[in-house]
């Protein structure tokens, strides 16, 4: 594929710090893409994040639906968001990025920052929101933003739906690999690393489904129990960055190493914290049969490659994590009410089509399932581009 359409660096005058903005393509004029905030960001990992984008808008192109797929576009900051001058560092970020915000860059939450902060920190950096470029796409814009807002507003059993949706459809994309295997839910175990935003809400969804998780791993190290965790009380547990506070462990519940998580003995691991985790030098400890790749590019290539070859199946991100995106879009373009209920089957049904429809090209080209995703994208591609443009 092309080179991006843009690519900025940027350097904080107070710190010294950087931070980047990659616009992959642009679809009607805009692109979508978070904003990410963790120690060693680099330009090369939001300049794949960004083409990750553009793939996952083309990926949910319905041509019976109201959202129609933007551009794909992402941001980071090379700081720690725990570090005492974050939010002020966030504040100058967007206040120099505001141009491409207020013209044709949609943003939010990623790894590192909540909506919450993105929002207040748009507001002090004289934005009228981090989505406003999509407004003039709505057909009524103030109803439009309402729906999001109230959407926004909605908690389920003490989890905000906005958090959730992304787990509903991680934990949908896993499901299906099961159905389509014929693997029964009850005793499938399952490992995940991350209790933050999304691994605490696909925790929550296998658990309910009926799998069992047997290990979550934090900033602390690795929470595991072979006959199962209390996923609502470490969800309860967790701080606004998913560290668990240990005091809530059971007997039986074991700290074990940060990486343990890895080797957890499990049928289903779900990476859903920071990207290359998985790489050459510890895919050998992975004993599961799926990788649900919550997190953005989890897996490194070589690895996947070694991984495929010993028959452990990779979903990949592009398609696993890409309901928060769409759920944004089909509630600020009205495809769905802002209900929880509605929200939660219009993620599953889209993301069990998606996941079948990348499972059956992957069995009939004899590939991978990230191939099959690839192909799908090549295939929309030029549909969107012919009903759309396409701008570079």
């Amino acid at each position: 594929m092309a080179a991006p359409l843009m690519s900025l660096v940027w350097t904080d005058h107070i710190t010294g710090r950087q931070g980047f903005l990659v616009v992959d393509r642009l679809v009607r004029g805009v692109a979508s893409g978070g904003l990410r905030m963790r120690p060693g960001c680099t330009l090369e990992e939001v300049t794949g994040l960004a083409r990750g984008m553009t793939m996952k808008e083309a990926l949910h192109y319905s041509p019976e639906g109201r959202y129609i797929p933007l551009g794909g576009a992402k941001g980071g900051i090379d700081c720690d968001p725990q570090d005492p001058g974050s939010y002020a560092l966030l504040v100058r970020y967007l206040r120099a990025m505001r141009p491409y915000v207020e013209s044709f860059w949609t943003t939010g939450e990623d790894l590192g920052l909540t909506q919450d902060l993105v929002d207040r920190a748009a507001v002090e950096a004289g934005l009228v929101s981090s989505i406003q470029a999509v407004y003039p796409l709505l057909d009524d814009e103030a109803a439009a933003r309402r729906r999001l807002a109230d959407a926004f507003a909605i908690e389920v059993d003490g989890i905000g739906l906005d958090e959730l949706v992304g787990g509903c459809g991680v934990a949908e994309s896993a499901l299906t690999a099961l159905d389509r295997a014929g693997v029964p839910y009850p005793g499938t175990r399952v490992a995940v690393q991350g209790l933050g935003t999304m691994g605490g809400a696909t925790a929550r969804f296998l658990a309910r489904a009926g799998l069992t998780v047997v290990a979550v791993a934090d900033v602390k190290g690795t929470i595991a129990n072979p006959a199962g965790l209390d996923v609502e009380a470490l969800l309860r547990a967790r701080d606004a960055y998913g560290t668990v506070d240990r005091a809530v462990l059971r007997p039986g519940d074991l700290e074990l190493p940060g990486d343990a998580w890895l080797s957890a003995d499990a049928e289903v691991l779900v990476p859903a914290a920071v990207s290359y985790v998985v790489d050459a030098a510890n895919e050998h400890l992975v004993t599961a049969r799926w990788i649900v790749e919550a997190a953005n590019m989890p897996v490194l290539p070589e690895a996947e490659e070694r991984l495929a070859a010993r028959g452990v199946t990779v979903l990949p991100d592009v398609v696993v994590n890409s309901g928060t995106n769409a759920w944004w879009w089909w509630t600020l373009f009205g495809d769905i009410g802002p209900v929880a209920d509605e929200a939660f089957a219009h993620t599953r049904r889209s993301m069990r089509a998606l996941v079948e429809l990348m499972l059956d090209r992957a069995d009939s080209d004899g590939t991978t399932p990230r191939a099959a995703s690839h192909a799908l994208v090549s295939d929309r591609l030029p549909v969107i581009t012919e009903r759309f443009g396409w701008y570079r």
